[in-house]
């Protein structure tokens, strides 16, 4: 309960002992808040990975196919001087 004080601003202020069962729904709604943020929070970070591995996938795939082309312009060109 202090901390949710802390957290809305009120420093310093006195806090009476909140009794077992309301202490107990609290500390579930705060454990359940908590995961619900790091599921969240995990989801982001997954995606953000995933989003990342893809491009750097396509990155690599233009660079191969830009080096391809220029080995096969390359040929071309010493062929047409060989003509």
């Amino acid at each position: 309960m202090r901390t949710k004080m802390r957290l809305l601003g009120f420093r310093g202020a006195a806090v009476k002992p909140l009794n077992e069962e309301a202490a107990a729904e609290l500390g579930a709604e705060l454990l359940g808040e908590a995961l619900v943020f790091g599921v969240g929070g995990l989801c982001l970070y997954l995606e953000y990975l995933r989003q990342a591995g893809q491009s750097r996938r396509r990155e690599e795939h233009l660079e191969q196919t830009l080096s391809d082309l220029r080995d096969g312009l390359e040929r071309l060109q010493r062929d047409l001087e060989e003509l």
